[in-house]
Parts: C-alpha cells; sequence; structure tokens
C-alpha cells in the first residue's frame, strides 16, 4: 500500500481547468474540451479531475459530503523541479493561465531551497519548489530519505 496511484481533483468547472492544467504542460490522451473526466500522465502518478458534484456523490450516492466553497482546505500538492529557472518558469506559465500566486517564489534558507504557492482555477493550492541537493530517482519523483 505504500504508493498514491491517483490525485483526483473536484473541479466546478472542467473545461477551465482541463485548459489551465493543460497549458502548464501536464499530458493527457483526451482530445474534447469539456470531457466527463480526464487523466493526466505524470512521472510515477495521474492527476484527475472530475466535475465536483460527480466527485461528491462517488464518494457517498445517498448523503453527498457537501463541496467547500471557499478557504484552505489543508492540503497541498506538489512539484518539484530541477532549478530556479524551472520554478519562475512554472510561475510564468500559471499567471498566463489564469492561477493567481498565493506566495512569490523566494529563497528559504531552513531548507536552502527555492518555492511558492499558486491556486488552480478550483482554489487547490500548489507548491513548486527546488532544493539545491535533492536528487531524483528514475520516475522523476523527488528522493527523500
Amino acid at each position: 500500500m505504500n504508493r498514491i496511484n491517483l490525485i483526483c481533483l473536484g473541479v466546478k468547472d472542467m473545461a477551465a481547468s482541463l485548459a489551465f492544467y493543460k497549458y502548464l504542460g501536464f499530458k493527457t490522451y483526451e482530445q474534447g474540451n469539456n470531457p466527463p473526466i480526464v487523466f493526466f500522465d505524470n512521472d510515477g502518478t495521474k492527476l484527475e479531475l472530475c466535475p465536483i458534484k460527480e466527485l461528491a456523490k462517488d464518494i457517498n450516492a445517498d448523503e453527498p459530503p457537501a463541496v467547500q466553497t471557499s478557504g484552505f482546505s489543508g492540503i497541498s500538492l506538489a512539484i518539484n523541479v530541477h532549478s530556479i529557472a524551472e520554478v519562475d518558469e512554472i510561475f510564468n506559465k500559471v499567471v498566463k493561465a489564469g492561477g493567481v500566486i498565493a506566495k512569490k517564489p523566494e529563497k528559504n534558507p531552513l531548507w536552502d531551497g527555492y518555492s511558492g504557492y499558486f491556486t488552480d482555477p478550483d482554489g487547490y493550492y500548489w507548491e513548486v519548489a527546488y532544493g539545491k541537493d535533492w536528487k531524483f530517482d528514475q520516475n522523476n519523483m523527488l528522493i527523500i530519505e
């Protein structure tokens, strides 16, 4: 059980979210602009977008959980990269795609890194981070020992 194969994000506007993630460079085989569900291939995992009301019904059809409409849900997602330039490149794409910068990238002396946060069209927080001493495995996954 020591793995996460899929992360599913419930979205309010599939077309907008699909366009946002495609613009950032997430890869999908989906050809349509507004599919009922979409999967993106990533190194080691898949990212899924699903209409949030349908996701709630999938969890419990009789009593779907209440959909959060604002605020911080207590979860963030992360993209770990190989350089400061890569962090900045992603943030430039985020702005062009209509994402919101929650924290501009900056140096973090605590772990000798560089990172910032943005939110996607549904308010999910993403960190983009680079660490000077980080290493990655053959699947481009960050090695943390």
